[in-house]
C-alpha cells in the first residue's frame, strides 16, 4: 500500500499515519530486538548446561564432593565483584542519559576492573582445583562444573573486551546514537550475566556444600 493510500483511508489512526510517513522506522528498535533474540538463545545454552550439571552434579566417581572443594568465602567475594559491576554499569547508563562522556568513561572503567577481578578470582579457583588433581577429567561432577562456570567466565571476558571497545568508541566519537545503542545492548548483556551467575552461585556452590 502506498503512502497516499494510507493517508486517504478514513479509518487510519494517527499512529498508522505516522508509521507510513516516517522515513526512518527506528532501526535501533530492530537492533535491540535482535539482541533480545540473541540473549534468549544464550538462555537456552545455559539452561542446557544447568540441566547437565543437575544430572551429573552428584557423580563424584569416588572423588571429592563440592563440600570438600568449594571455598565459599572466596566465591562470595567473587560474586560481590560481579554484582557491584552491575551497579556501576547502571551508573554509567545514568550518566549517558545526562550526556556526560567523562563520567560514562569512568564508570565503564570501574565496571571493567570489577569484571577483571571476577575473572582473576575464577581463574585462581580453577588453577587451584587443577593443581590439587581435581581437574575436569576427575569426575562427571567436575566436568559439568568446569563447563558451566567456564562458559559463564568466557561470556564475562567477552563482555570486558566489548566494554573496552565501547570506551574507545565513546572517547573517539562521543555519545552518538550508535554508541548509546551499543551501550544499551551491553547493559542488557552484563545484567544477564549477573542473573546467570546468581543461578550458578545458588545451584552449584550453595547447594553443592549441602550434605
Amino acid at each position: 500500500m502506498s503512502n497516499s493510500h494510507a493517508i486517504q483511508q478514513p479509518g487510519a489512526t494517527s499512529d498508522e499515519l505516522n508509521f507510513f510517513l516516517k522515513e526512518d522506522h527506528h532501526p535501533q528498535n530492530g537492533t535491540l530486538l535482535g539482541f533480545w533474540v540473541y540473549l534468549m538463545s544464550d538462555c537456552l545454552i545455559f539452561a542446557c548446561l544447568f540441566a547437565c550439571y543437575g544430572v551429573l552434579g552428584r557423580s563424584y566417581a569416588g572423588g571429592p564432593t563440592g563440600a570438600e572443594l568449594f571455598d565459599l568465602p572466596l566465591v562470595a567475594v567473587n560474586t560481590s565483584m560481579l554484582l557491584l559491576s552491575s551497579i556501576t554499569y547502571g551508573f554509567a547508563m545514568i550518566e549517558m542519559r545526562k550526556q556526560r562522556v567523562g563520567a560514562v568513561q569512568a564508570w565503564l572503567l570501574i565496571t571493567g576492573i570489577l569484571g577483571a577481578i571476577f575473572i582473576g578470582l575464577e581463574l585462581y579457583e580453577f588453577l587451584h582445583l587443577i593443581h590439587e588433581g581435581n581437574g575436569p577429567q576427575r569426575s562427571a561432577f567436575l566436568s559439568s562444573f568446569f563447563t558451566l562456570v567456564a562458559t559463564h567466565g568466557l561470556h564475562v571476558t567477552f563482555g570486558i573486551v566489548w566494554l573496552i571497545t565501547l570506551m574507545i568508541q565513546v572517547g573517539k566519537h562521543g555519545l552518538i546514537p550508535e554508541n548509546r545503542r551499543r551501550l544499551m545492548c551491553l547493559s542488557m548483556f552484563w545484567h544477564f550475566l549477573d542473573v546467570v551467575w546468581i543461578g550458578v552461585f545458588t545451584f552449584v556452590y550453595l547447594m553443592g556444600v549441602l550434605p
